[in-house]
């Protein structure tokens, strides 16, 4: 194998454990999240709906980064573009 190649491997194996790291944050703000949500709840449980609703929208905006990530890696693992 050459130099240049097993630099690209190795510079995407790190890429690809870089851009799993983006579910740490997701996992983070996703719990803030419903941590709120069930708070807001707590204290008006007549707008439950509405909560509810903003609050599943915005834990489908932060998974997306989450899921941007993991295909990221897949493709730097399995479908390398500099191999």
């Amino acid at each position: 194998m050459e130099l240049g190649q097993a630099i690209a491997i190795a510079g995407s194996a790190i890429g690809a454990g870089i851009a799993v790291i983006a579910g740490i944050g997701t996992g983070i703000g996703q719990g803030y999240a419903a941590g709120k949500g069930a708070e807001a709840v707590g204290n008006q449980p007549e707008a439950k709906g509405d909560i509810i609703s903003t609050m599943l929208l915005g834990a489908a905006v932060a998974e997306s980064t989450g899921i941007y990530g993991l295909v990221i890696s897949i493709i730097l693992i399995f479908a390398n573009p500099w191999v």
